[in-house]
């Protein structure tokens, strides 16, 4: 039995918390909220179909059900080489035999962002920022909502656009529900000429057929310059004028990454070797978004699924280090994009890509796997292999 200190509560963190119990290890696992977050089901927020506290799962309960330690902190500063973590309050925990990175990634940074976005995909209070905002415009009569996400070119596996494209989608289809759609403006933009392309080009077919039946206008492959109060500008010269800016920036290395002793890419994300080991320093690992993801495909994408597979490989590895487990041939995109009275079933590999059309039951199957994720989770139900 070892002594594992877990950084991060997300999904990488959460799954290795479980698995390493269920090897009988002694584990700690930090993080500065004090629930689980299921980001994928935040989608239903916006529109009012969920609430924060129906998709996240105290850590406090978690704990409980799998027999681990929680303690709720911030952290500044990793000593990977050393074991130790220091928290923002000052705590130092240390006395560790492993330690395992998972506390996510930063945001890349453009100019207004901060003051005048909402990312779905940002801190969870956003979420319910939009919720608020959609029904101001609601009471208003009208308005215009524009949905966007970023690029890193230094890491394209960090765009997050599948959320960006649930949440545009879910509220088109609450105004066409409430008799408001033909008094909002809504616009879809990225920087990229083709975003979206990792699902595929037959994905990318469809999701401009989407569109056009939706009537969302689309702006794309202008690099954004700046957010404003009232709109986004482009490198084009052009602007586009909004009332509500919803915006998922691409990911880039967590800064606290920046003053460690970790080796790093050139995006900031921690490098490690196929197993999730930091090579050259004993007995620390680093999963989820916080790893630098390995392999060839060009459309690789930091999702919940391979940071889980990350998560339990990792409490295997740790446990039976003759006998490593890589993640790279689950490397694949693999998602049910919901739309609100629907949902496509997007799946892509080395093989194969597709996206299939799901009307009415796909919305049903997406909210199944929300409640599946909670029980599972608490272990209140039997866990689906691999899932």
């Amino acid at each position: 039995m070892k002594k594992i200190l877990i950084l991060g509560g997300g999904f990488a963190g959460v799954e290795a918390a479980i698995y390493l119990r269920k090897n009988n290890h002694q584990v700690t696992l930090v993080s500065q909220r004090d629930y689980f977050y299921i980001y994928p089901t935040s989608i239903w927020i916006p529109t009012g179909e969920k609430s924060r506290e129906d998709v996240s799962i105290p850590l406090a309960s978690l704990a409980q059900a799998h027999g681990f330690e929680f303690v709720q902190k911030e952290i500044q500063e990793i000593k990977a080489k050393e074991k130790i973590a220091i928290c923002t309050d000052g705590t130092k925990l240390d006395g560790y035999d492993a330690l395992i990175i998972a506390i996510g990634h930063s945001k890349t940074k453009i100019e207004g962002m901060q003051e005048h976005t909402l990312s779905i995909c940002g801190e969870p209070e956003e979420a319910e920022m939009m919720r608020v905002k959609i029904e101001k415009l609601v009471q208003e009569g009208g308005g215009r909502i524009a949905f966007g996400f970023g690029g890193n070119p230094k890491d394209k596996s960090s765009v997050r656009g599948g959320p960006v494209f649930e949440v545009m989608f879910n509220v088109h289809n609450y105004l066409k529900k409430i008799g408001l759609r033909d008094k909002f403006e809504l616009t879809f933009f990225a920087p990229m000429q083709k975003p979206g392309e990792k699902m595929g080009e037959k994905a990318l077919v469809m999701m401009d057929k989407m569109l056009g039946m939706t009537k969302i206008n689309k702006k794309v492959g202008s690099k954004i310059t700046s957010f404003e109060s009232d709109g986004i500008l482009f490198e084009d010269g052009t602007k586009l004028n909004s009332d509500l800016t919803i915006f998922t920036a691409a990911g880039m290395g967590h800064d606290v990454f920046a003053s460690s002793d970790l080796p790093l890419s050139d995006a900031g994300y921690i490098i490690t070797n196929e197993f999730n080991k930091v090579e050259g320093i004993e007995d620390v690992w680093a999963i989820g978004d916080s790893a630098l993801l390995l392999g060839s495909p060009e459309w690789k994408a930091k999702q919940g699924h391979v940071a889980e597979v990350m998560a339990r490989n990792v409490a295997h590895n740790i446990t039976n280090p003759n006998d490593k487990k890589s993640y790279i041939d689950h490397l694949n995109i693999l998602c049910v994009m919901d739309i609100g009275n629907g949902a496509a079933f997007v799946y892509r590999s080395t093989k194969r890509a597709m996206m299939v059309p799901m009307p009415i039951i796909g919305h049903w199957i997406k909210l199944g796997w929300g409640w599946y994720c909670r029980n599972s989770k608490l272990g209140k139900i039997p866990r689906i292999p691999g899932m």
